[in-house]
């Protein structure tokens, strides 16, 4: 299995704890955030992870050279801010197999690789995982029937719901109406049409998760890891 973990983000929010870093690389203990995603991905049996990489592209390269746990890591590294959109595009055309699962490099899920997997090789159509979380403020909420997504809903509704967890698995050329090198947002660009007009497969994910994304969060990662890898 190959997977691309969206790593190349300003991090804009997260400067005021960690300044000089990309946010993937945001300390958790003494190991940085990127490497726990990627440790737990081998023990789910990935063998080739694709790193979309950006700002400070640099210290992500010199830190895990070309493998990690026994996978080998391709960098595809943007010249310019190609948003999410245009980055997982290009790293999409890296890929060798017929389906990729992406992850976000500031979020971690304990992906139940196997059964999401699974459901791939039974339907083959693109798949949303979602996570049912206790305030959907901060992510907005997925709607969908018949496991089937329908529709992405705003940000900002308090109280319990399903989000999108950022994590999807994809063909390579799901993205390949969009033009090379053009910046645009996964979500907002293209997810939240996207699922009026074609199928996208809807997994619940019921794994431990957790967004770095903002310093609250982060914060709060460093307790929550601890417990989780110990």
């Amino acid at each position: 299995m190959e997977a691309i973990v969206l790593a190349g983000g300003l991090g804009t929010r997260l400067r005021a704890v960690v300044p000089d870093l990309p946010k993937s690389m945001a300390p958790i203990g003494e190991r940085p955030f990127l490497e726990i995603i990627l440790g737990v991905l081998a023990q789910k049996g990935f063998s080739r992870i694709i790193l979309s990489l950006g700002y400070r592209a640099d210290t992500i390269v010199s830190h895990f050279g070309g493998s990690f746990a026994g996978m080998r890591l391709l960098h595809e590294i943007e010249e310019q801010p190609l948003g999410t959109g245009g980055a997982l595009r290009r790293a999409l055309a890296r890929c060798e197999s017929d389906h990729a699962f992406v992850f976000n490099g500031d979020t971690f899920l304990d992906l139940e690789v196997a059964q999401a997997e699974a459901h791939w090789q039974a339907n083959r159509f693109p798949i949303i995982v979602g996570r049912n979380v206790a305030d959907t403020t901060r992510y907005g909420r997925l709607e969908a029937r018949d496991r089937r997504i329908t529709r992405f809903v705003g940000k900002d509704i308090p109280g319990p719901g399903l989000i999108n967890a950022g994590c999807y698995i994809f063909p390579p050329d799901i993205l390949d109406r969009h033009e090379p090198g053009r910046a645009f947002s996964l979500e907002s660009d293209f997810l939240e049409s996207a699922v009026m007009t074609q199928r996208f497969d809807l997994f619940v994910s019921e794994g431990f998760f957790m967004d770095i994304g903002i310093p609250e969060d982060y914060l709060r990662a460093q307790t929550a890891f601890t417990e989780i890898l110990s």
